[in-house]
């Protein structure tokens, strides 16, 4: 068998990496909505946000029976009040529409951790990627992400006890996503090692741990890496600067890659997942309806939600200011004019507890004040007694059945009764959302 054909048996229930467009691991862009709106639009797999072993041990596995997902939830550890503290989602899944798309992408810094967390999830999730290249301080500053690439014993170890105690017994891949070293020699060296630990994949982020993503990745070891992959039969999966699935495709053939990785790029407009022939890009308020619906029926936490509105909606557009101020799904879809989305907002408004933050029937009462004062500023309060009923809301007065004024007094008096006993005008009721 030659290098070229030599492959390592994808278990009986993981994923292939090859030929595959992918969504890439991002922190709060990463969550249940996100993937599901990538799968939409064409993905062929989903990194899901790299998620933290000490975060996931200790969870609770949880069908929620409104939506069929799968909730790894758990109490909060720092909370001051224990009595009002509420479980926290940590991980959540969709067993249906993720089936055979998702990669769970796990923060480790230790073996034995890496192991436990990894047993919570095997059964759910098509593979488990290890972070190795995250530059952030929450990751680095445990030993985990890019962190770990100064350390490659102990990331060969995390690897080979993942693969031995999980990836087997569970049927599943382990994979790993790395960055550049400083030397195309150092990288070669790390790679050589790490594809020998047992995992089906590798992913190259082609940017070293201290470049930012605004600067351009850099491919010219991307050869040499896809090359190390081959020769032990590992799939290698390129990522740094893919924007589209055209061009992801047009790069795989160009370098000989296995698969390519989207990050930034769905951010903005998750279906540049769609090839031109398909397509292409969709309309963004196509798309941010799309993930509107999704965050509902996932029952995601609205701050999230509000994160990737705010890159999914071009900001010179007035929605943008609007959907930014909201602070329930009812609101966002009132300002969004998601209609159709609305009664659905309100039951999850409800469920968690974001309803009585709509500022929505306020602001209505609140223009209604505001065109009373207008109307009243320009005469027309003066007029009032000449308004027919059907446009003020009143019903007509029995002038006969007013009794007649004995003295002075008592008409006044009738006057002062009659004034306070007709209600004030009614606002029409499309001004009210609830």
């Amino acid at each position: 068998m030659t290098s070229a054909t030599k492959r390592v048996p994808i278990p009986a229930n993981g994923v292939d990496y090859r030929g595959k467009v992918v969504l890439a691991p991002m922190v709060r862009s990463g969550e249940l909505p996100s993937r599901l709106l990538a799968l939409k639009y064409g993905a062929d797999l989903c990194w899901g946000p790299e998620t933290i072993d000490k975060a996931m041990i200790g969870t609770t596995r949880r069908v929620n029976p409104r939506n069929g997902c799968i909730e790894f939830s758990r109490m909060p550890s720092n909370s001051i009040n224990k009595e009002d503290a509420k479980e926290s989602v940590i991980y959540r899944l969709d067993p249906v529409r993720e089936k055979g798309k998702l990669i769970f992408q796990m923060g480790t810094a230790s073996p034995e951790l890496a192991v436990q967390a990894g047993k919570l999830v095997a059964a759910d999730v098509d593979g488990i990627d290890v972070n190795s290249g995250c530059p952030k301080p929450f990751s680095t500053s445990g030993g985990m992400g890019a962190a770990l690439l100064r350390t490659p014993d102990r990331l060969v170890s995390i690897l080979e006890a993942l693969v031995k105690e999980v990836g087997e017994p569970y049927q599943i891949g382990i994979s790993v996503k790395i960055r550049l070293l400083e030397t195309p020699e150092l990288t070669e060296s790390l790679v050589s090692r790490l594809v020998r630990t047992g995992i089906t994949g590798l992913t190259i982020h082609c940017r070293t741990t201290p470049m930012r993503p605004r600067e351009r990745a850099i491919r010219e070891q991307l050869r040499m890496i896809i090359q190390t992959c081959h020769d032990a039969g590992v799939a290698c999966v390129m990522n740094g600067d893919v924007t589209s699935r055209d061009q992801a495709l047009a790069l795989m053939q160009e370098y000989g890659a296995d698969g390519a990785m989207i990050a930034t790029a769905a951010e903005a407009n998750s279906s540049c997942f769609r090839t031109e022939a398909e397509g292409g890009l969709a309309p963004w308020r196509e798309v941010v309806h799309a993930y509107v619906k999704y965050c509902i029926e996932c029952e995601n936490r609205f701050g999230n939600t509000k994160y990737l509105i705010n890159m999914l909606i071009p900001g010179k557009n007035k929605e943008f200011r609007e959907a930014k101020q909201t602070k329930c799904y009812a609101d966002l879809c009132h300002v969004l004019q998601h209609d159709d989305l609305l009664p659905a907002a309100r039951e999850v408004d409800e469920l968690l507890n974001l309803a009585h933050k709509s500022t929505m029937k306020s602001k209505a009462v609140e223009n209604a004040i505001a065109n009373n004062e207008t109307a009243r500023a320009a005469g027309g309060a003066s007029r009032l007694k000449n308004t027919t009923p059907a446009s003020n809301g009143v019903g007509p007065i029995r002038t006969n059945s007013i009794p007649k004024p004995v003295k002075a007094e008592t008409k006044s008096a009738t006057a002062e009764v009659d004034a306070s006993t007709i209600s004030a005008p009614q606002p029409p009721q499309n001004e009210v959302v609830a």
